[in-house]
C-alpha cells in the first residue's frame, strides 16, 4: 500500500517528498482502520444501571459514534454496574480485548479516588486511553421535598439519610459536608445506580441524594424540577451554574483557604463529566481515530437534534483534554490529597 504513493511522488523536493508520505500514511491508517472496523462491533460497557445519566449519555453517544469511525462498525451499549461503576472499569482495563472493539464509561471521581490513593482502585485511571465526554454539567446534592431539609443549614441541624452507590461522589459530597460545614449526613451505600436512589427517595427510604448532575435532572426527572419535589442543597462544580438560583457552590462555603483547595480538588471531576475511555493497551493509532470519531460525532447535526429531542444539554470535552486533565487530578500535591482522603476514606 506505501509502496505506490512512494513511487507517485518520486522526484518531488524535500519538502514535498515529506508532505506527500505524511499523506500517505495518513490514507494507509484510514484503509487499515476500515478494514479493521468492517463488520465488527463495538462494546460500550456502562458501568451503572439502566436509565440514568451515565446510560442516556452513552446510549445517545452509541446512536451516531460508528457513523463517523471507517468501516462504520455498530456500537453497542452494555450495562454492567457494581461498586460505583468500578466492576466496568476493571472490566475494560483487564479483560476486555485491546484492539479498540470495547470502550468504558464509569464514575467522573476515579481520577480524585486514585490522586487519594484509594486502594481498593484496582487500575490506573492515567493508563485508561480517554476518548471523550459529551457534557460538562454541575452536580448536586439533594433532598426530597417531604423532608422538610432545605438548605445546608437545615442539614446541619438534625441527621439527614443520604443514598449512594459506593465510593463515588455521591458518598464523597456528604462526607465532605459533613467533615468540613458541619452537617449531618447519614450515608446509605449500596444502591446500584441513580433510579435506584430516586426511588428509594420518593418511598421515604433516605431523605436524599448524595450526587446526580444538574443536566440529569434536566433530562431525567424535568417534572421533579417544574414540581418542586427536590431541594438542590448546594452545587458542586468550577464555577456557579445560575440555572440553579439560590443553590450555593461547594467551594463558595469553605471556611478556609485549604478547605477551598479541598473542595476544588473534588469540584474538577465535574469536567470528565460522563467520559468515554478505552483500556490501556489499544494501540495509539486506533486510540487517535476514536478520539476524532467522538470530536466528530459532537458536531454532528443528527447527534445534536437527538440530543435536544432527549432534552440533554451538551458541552463537549476532547478526549485530548481529557487525558491531561486526568494525568492533573492523579498528581495533585500529597497534602491536599492525603487531607481529602482522611475526610472521605474509603467504602464505610
Amino acid at each position: 500500500m506505501m509502496s505506490g504513493c512512494v513511487k507517485s511522488v518520486q522526484g518531488k523536493i524535500s519538502v514535498g517528498l515529506m508532505g506527500a508520505l505524511l499523506a500517505c500514511t495518513f490514507v494507509s491508517t484510514v484503509r487499515a482502520a476500515d478494514e479493521f472496523y468492517k463488520g465488527k462491533t463495538i462494546d460500550l460497557v456502562i458501568g451503572y444501571t439502566p436509565g440514568a445519566t451515565y446510560d442516556l449519555y452513552a446510549r445517545l453517544v452509541s446512536r451516531h459514534l460508528g457513523n463517523h469511525i471507517p468501516g462504520n462498525p455498530r456500537v453497542v451499549p452494555r450495562n454492567l454496574a457494581g461498586a460505583g461503576s468500578r466492576v466496568a472499569v476493571n472490566y475494560i482495563y483487564n479483560v476486555a480485548l485491546q484492539d479498540g472493539t470495547a470502550l468504558g464509561t464509569a464514575d467522573q471521581s476515579l481520577a480524585v479516588e486514585q490522586a487519594m490513593g484509594d486502594k481498593q482502585l484496582a487500575v490506573d485511571v492515567n493508563k485508561l486511553q480517554w476518548i471523550g465526554n459529551p457534557v460538562v454539567s454541575n452536580n448536586t446534592s439533594v433532598t426530597w421535598h417531604a423532608s422538610q431539609i432545605r438548605s445546608v443549614d437545615d442539614a446541619r441541624a438534625r441527621e439527614v439519610t443520604m443514598g449512594a452507590t459506593g465510593s463515588s461522589t455521591s458518598s464523597q459530597y456528604p462526607r465532605l459536608m459533613n467533615a468540613l460545614l458541619g452537617t449531618k449526613f447519614k450515608v446509605i451505600l449500596g444502591y446500584p445506580g441513580a433510579n435506584d436512589i430516586n426511588l428509594a427517595m420518593e418511598r421515604g427510604e433516605v431523605a436524599g441524594k448524595g450526587s446526580d448532575s444538574w443536566a440529569a435532572w434536566k433530562a431525567t426527572r424535568p417534572d421533579w424540577l417544574r414540581d418542586k419535589k427536590i431541594n438542590i442543597l448546594v452545587q458542586i462544580g468550577l464555577t456557579k451554574n445560575p440555572e440553579m438560583g439560590d443553590a450555593p457552590l461547594l467551594m463558595d462555603l469553605a471556611k478556609s483557604d485549604e478547605d477551598r483547595q479541598v473542595m476544588k480538588l473534588l469540584s474538577t471531576s465535574v469536567v470528565i463529566g460522563r467520559p468515554l475511555f478505552a483500556g490501556p493497551g489499544v494501540p495509539a493509532e486506533r486510540v487517535t481515530m476514536l478520539r476524532r470519531a467522538f470530536d466528530e460525532t459532537m458536531k454532528d447535526p443528527e447527534f445534536i437534534r437527538d440530543a435536544k429531542e432527549g432534552k440533554m444539554d451538551l458541552d463537549p470535552v476532547s478526549g485530548e483534554e481529557l487525558q491531561k486533565l486526568i494525568g492533573e487530578i492523579v498528581a495533585t500535591p500529597k497534602h491536599i490529597a492525603d487531607r481529602l482522603t482522611y475526610i472521605i476514606g474509603g467504602v464505610q
